[in-house]
């Protein structure tokens, strides 16, 4: 029960990762704030897990709303321990030779501005809390191109320098700010903005996570549960000497080319001992 007593705020609570940390979070005592803006998915969350778990409506994009929200929950418990600032969706997928400047704001307010004001309007209510903790969630695509599409990757390599600087800004109050990295995670996000049946995302979903689970060391997808289990351990005391930093949770993607770790594909270091030896042969040698 690592967060008994503890009062939790969660943003994009009512799916994937957001939903999986609310039951985690919930199960260990904490009183749940759970935030999304799918009211239905909220009401339902709110009666079946098991603990104390509230749920708002709260849209990302509105300051207003988050600022309700984190004084509900402070309001309501007398303060706010852990805020985890989850909420996000895949954003525009043009490059950046095509894509439409409110298409780019949409997305830099859903995946970034969310997270700066989600740290504004919980600060207040989180400084006489001792081991205070906010973790944000970034992304592998934070670290270089090829993951993600081009104005979420730029969100999130900003979520990690924002990351550092509410650190920075917040230890004066001894509030902890981390972020997590996900790799590819089994989760709505890559198939809510196609246009096909439901039943069809969830195929799709399936697919996605068998080649994710190629493509990676580690052989299965990454599952919420993964980040949910890391948001967890950045906000607990076990970690109240980390802070400004981010922890990875992604399969190994991220350790370098597939030759780096896969015996059966073929590296540039391997072609290059082949071009080696086929000039030595070509000179005679």
């Amino acid at each position: 029960m690592r967060f008994s007593g503890k009062t939790v705020v969660i943003t994009g609570a009512a799916s994937g990762i957001g939903l999986e940390s609310t039951r985690l979070f919930a199960s260990e005592g904490a009183t749940v704030f759970a935030a999304d803006i799918n009211d239905e998915a909220g009401k339902l969350l709110e009666a079946e897990i098991k603990g104390d778990v509230r749920y708002q409506h709260c849209d990302v994009c509105s300051t207003e709303q988050i600022k309700a929200l984190m004084d509900r929950a402070a309001e309501e418990t007398g303060g706010i321990d852990v805020v985890f600032n989850n909420a996000g969706a895949g954003g525009a997928r043009e490059k950046i030779f095509e894509i439409e400047p409110a298409d780019w704001d949409r997305t830099m307010d859903l995946l970034l501005r969310s997270v700066a004001f989600g740290i504004r309007y919980a600060v207040p209510h989180m400084q006489d809390r001792k081991g205070a903790s906010i973790v944000n969630v970034s992304s592998v695509a934070a670290v270089g191109p090829g993951y993600s599409p081009t104005a979420y990757a730029v969100a999130k390599a900003g979520v990690l320098h924002l990351t550092k600087m509410a650190a920075a800004d917040l230890a004066q109050f001894g509030i902890r700010v981390n972020a997590i990295q996900p790799g590819f995670i089994n989760t709505n996000i890559f198939t809510s903005s196609l246009e096909i049946p439901d039943e069809a995302k969830e195929m799709a979903k399936g697919v996605i996570a068998q080649m994710s689970s190629n493509a990676q060391p580690v052989q299965r997808g990454g599952q919420p549960r993964d980040i949910a289990e890391a948001c967890a351990y950045l906000a607990s005391e076990a970690a109240g000497f980390v802070t400004g930093t981010s922890l990875i949770v992604d399969g190994g993607i991220t350790i370098g080319p597939r030759e780096s770790w896969d015996p059966e594909a073929p590296g540039a270091f391997e072609a290059l001992i082949q071009m080696e030896e086929a000039a030595k042969q070509a000179a005679g040698e």
